[in-house]
């Protein structure tokens, strides 16, 4: 990419797509191009390809899309599953007919097997059965990787998937009933400190194992990885993570201590707790070249910091 290329950033208001563009800009790019959703309904072909056949971008980054916790996903499958394939699915074709450059299609970590083995390898993908509560979402992730993948192999194009583990940070969803468990613990530590509750309900047993990346170094990678790899070095796409894991109650504890939060944590073992571990394994990203920086206590801390700022 040369600094004046027009590049298009999908989402721009979310949490990856506001890193993207802070990172951009860090970096010198000068002609982003963005839509809000009341702007630019990416559910809609029309829409998306008049978008694309007046301002023509020559790169794009895919960070649209509906996203959401346990509850969310388990509740809204229709709505996950729909509004997913139709937003990359638009992206995708109409970058094809308009001659894009370069299309990055971030995926989610779901998209592996319930049980498939750790650390998760790019090679486990479609190895057995999906986890039941995010099953909409990871199958609408799968089919952008399968069709980005297809689309290079008929028509050529470059257009590269990449998988991230569990992001936070800020712009992040700190909605109860919609957020991912980072976000969502986060808020409840924070307002459980400011009532003074004597104690705070957790769902599940605590037991399960995720990985976390700080969302500012996701960016970092993906525009690392739009500026010096094609699709052809890739393969089908490639993990991003920080390759190291923490249960649900050490996350937990950890936010409690971040917060402030000094009450009982209590688990409430009635409600699913979802895959039972789930780390990737970035040997493949960093042989490229890129690791991730920073760690999970200073990123909790800046995210924290970004949301009592913020709301």
């Amino acid at each position: 990419m040369n600094k004046d290329s027009k590049i298009f950033v999908a989402g721009h208001k979310g949490l990856v797509g506001s890193a993207v563009i802070r990172r951009l800009k860090e970096q010198g790019y000068t002609n982003l191009c963005t839509r809000t959703h009341a702007e630019l309904d990416l559910t809609r072909q029309q829409n998306v390809d008049d978008f694309f056949a007046e301002e023509r971008p020559e790169y794009v980054f895919l960070c649209a899309a509906k996203v959401g916790g346990i509850l969310a996903n388990s509740t809204y499958v229709a709505q996950f599953s729909y509004e997913n394939l139709m937003i990359s699915a638009n992206i995708i074709n109409a970058s094809y007919r308009n001659h894009v450059k370069k299309l990055l299609n971030p995926g989610s970590s779901c998209i592996y097997p319930r049980h498939a083995r750790q650390p998760l390898k790019e090679e486990y993908l479609l190895t057995n059965t999906l986890e039941p509560t995010n099953e909409a979402y990871a199958i609408a992730k799968i089919a952008a990787i399968k069709l980005c993948s297809s689309y290079n192999k008929q028509y050529g194009t470059n257009f590269v998937s990449v998988i991230p583990t569990n992001l936070y940070g800020p712009y992040d969803n700190f909605d109860l009933e919609t957020s991912h468990v980072l976000p969502a613990l986060l808020r409840k530590f924070h307002e459980a400190k400011r009532s003074g509750a004597a104690h705070m309900e957790i769902w599940g047993t605590g037991s399960p194992i995720r990985e976390f990346l700080y969302v500012d170094d996701l960016a970092h990678a993906l525009v690392f990885i739009m500026e010096k790899y094609d699709a052809a070095a890739i393969g089908e796409f490639v993990n991003i993570g920080t390759g190291s894991g923490i249960t649900i109650k050490e996350l937990g504890e950890l936010l409690a201590g971040i917060v402030g939060y000094t009450g009982e944590i209590r688990w409430d073992a009635t409600k699913p707790d979802g895959m039972p571990k789930k780390v990737m394994d970035v040997t493949r990203i960093n042989r490229l070249g890129w690791k991730a920086q920073t760690g999970l206590p200073e990123g909790i801390a800046k995210t924290y910091q970004w949301y009592r700022e913020t709301y």
